[in-house]
């Protein structure tokens, strides 16, 4: 297992906003673990979905997950 980076798929609320604290609480401790291990090995924040993905890109996501935006949304069932 080679850990390249962390991940977070914060509460979803229809106000992206609101998952701001949970990004940047990410970023921190991608900052802290980059000093403490070596920067290379914590090289992506993966965070932000199709509905909130400009406040991740702004917290410093590097990796985000919109396939809603671009395909639509699923039907289940």
């Amino acid at each position: 297992l080679n850990v390249s980076g962390l991940m977070t798929i914060p509460p979803y609320d229809p106000d992206p906003e609101l998952a701001r604290p949970h990004f940047a609480a990410l970023r921190a401790l991608q900052e802290t673990l980059a000093a403490q291990y070596g920067a290379a090995r914590w090289r992506h924040l993966s965070m932000g979905m199709s509905h909130d993905f400009e406040v991740a890109i702004s917290e410093g996501a590097t990796l985000v997950r919109v396939g809603t935006a671009i395909f639509g949304t699923r039907e289940l069932g």
